[in-house]
């Protein structure tokens, strides 16, 4: 019983000193970026993506204080610290279950949602404000990296806005000839980008709605071991 309970002593805490370090190099990360000008320059990151960076560094400090939990817990055989470890990891789990269940159900209020923030971005592309001028230099930009123009209907999209140049570029302008000459759609007298940007941004968020599923299902596997590991060891030191 011994041998047992201390192989499983030191392998919960292998594995939540290895939980506590990914939850500190994930807040280090995050603390980095929402701090870094630099950082965000090179990533792309504006405040509007500050929100994402806070929940990192919320998820990055609760994985580091479970780790924590699950190290001293396993070391010093505290059942209460075991307890608290497990009880976190559930709470965890099921946050994530249902955040899973809940964007399953509500998928097309969430498309609805998007749509609507579509919309009002278009009204940008059409205002002369500094605000919708600051917001059509970065669409600008995103058109030109995705070869895509507008974001619902194309190029109509820009309104009057269509025909006055930012910077030293023509809005959505692109190229007939070469690689690009299949992309390419004529509107007023002009070459546009045929792709509406709408498609492109869909394609992005379900790509990237992949990624987050593996990286969801992976954590599972780790907080379910982990409520594995933290429930057996409890147990054994309960018995002696």
């Amino acid at each position: 019983m011994a041998g047992v309970s201390s192989c499983m002593k030191y392998s919960m805490f292998i594995f939540n000193f290895l939980f506590w370090v990914c939850g500190s190099v994930i807040l280090g990360i995050s603390i980095w970026i929402r701090v870094s000008k630099d950082a965000q320059e090179e990533l792309g990151i504006d405040s509007s993506l500050f929100a994402g960076v806070d929940l990192l560094i919320a998820v990055g400090s609760i994985i580091m204080v479970l780790g924590f939990l699950g190290c001293c817990g396993a070391i010093k055989e505290s059942r209460c610290m075991l307890l608290l470890f497990f009880i976190g990891l559930l709470l965890i789990l099921i946050l994530q279950v249902t955040g899973g269940i809940l964007g399953a159900v509500y998928r097309s209020q969430i498309e609805t949602s998007l749509n609507t923030t579509l919309n009002d971005n278009v009204k940008l592309l059409q205002d002369t404000t500094e605000e919708a001028k600051r917001f059509q230099e970065t669409f600008q930009k995103f058109q030109t990296e995705n070869k895509c123009c507008g974001l619902l209907n194309g190029a109509a999209d820009w309104g009057s806005n269509f025909d006055i140049p930012i910077g030293d570029s023509q809005v959505c302008g692109c190229e007939p000839t070469g690689e690009e000459a299949n992309l390419c759609v004529y509107y007023k007298n002009k070459y546009v980008y045929k792709t509406v940007c709408k498609e492109v941004i869909i394609k992005y968020l379900q790509d990237h709605m992949l990624i987050i599923m593996g990286i969801a299902f992976g954590l599972a596997v780790i907080e379910i071991l982990g409520l594995g590991f933290s429930m057996s060891l409890y147990c054994q030191i309960q018995r002696k």
